[in-house]
């Protein structure tokens, strides 16, 4: 039955790097090839990650430079980072795309600090439904002994609460970088 708990924190934990990821897209005062990590470009009618068809740089803290691999995908890219939520503004130069970041203003910080919790209250959920779904299998395992399911039942709420903790920590850490000027 340690299995149990070895699986628990397995799921626990990719619930953990599915926030990580999500947090990672949220801009903050400088630039992060992160940032484009979730824009999907139209390529060939399919959508691709951007990051499969073209090289992404950060020359300056506060600017982006994609090289698209191909010539040809430049004003597609310029469309998907323009039909994307981030608010950037893409700049073509013909063969590559420069993003200027600009400073953020007090407003779209704090609407960006509500995201960033949004993302860790559904990482929460997210692990508290691992939790229940544990906790049932424990409670319709018939072969168990009463005292056993009750220490794996311990187990499973202390793992938890521990993965909770953390998305709170990096929550607070990426609601800091966000709020620093």
């Amino acid at each position: 039955m340690e299995e149990i708990i070895i699986l628990t924190r397995d799921s626990m934990e990719k619930s953990i790097q599915s926030v990580k990821f999500n947090l990672n897209t949220i801009r903050t005062g400088r630039a992060s090839v992160q940032l484009l990590d979730n824009i999907e470009v139209d390529y060939y009618g399919c959508p691709t990650p951007l990051i499969q068809i073209a090289s992404i740089s950060v020359p300056e803290p506060r600017q982006l430079l994609i090289k698209p691999y191909s010539k040809d995908d430049v004003k597609a890219i310029v469309g998907a980072i323009n039909a994307s939520n981030l608010g950037l503004t893409p700049i073509n130069d013909g063969t590559s795309i420069r993003i200027n970041i600009p400073p953020l203003t007090e407003d779209r910080r704090r609407e960006l600090a509500k995201n960033a919790k949004k993302y860790c209250e559904e990482g929460k959920v997210a692990i508290r439904n691992i939790r229940r779904e544990y906790m049932d299998e424990l409670k319709n395992d018939k072969d168990l002994p009463e005292d056993a399911r009750k220490k794996l039942e311990q187990e499973v709420q202390k793992a938890t609460d521990e993965f909770c903790k953390k998305i709170d920590e990096i929550c607070q850490e990426k609601e800091k970088e966000i709020m620093t000027i």
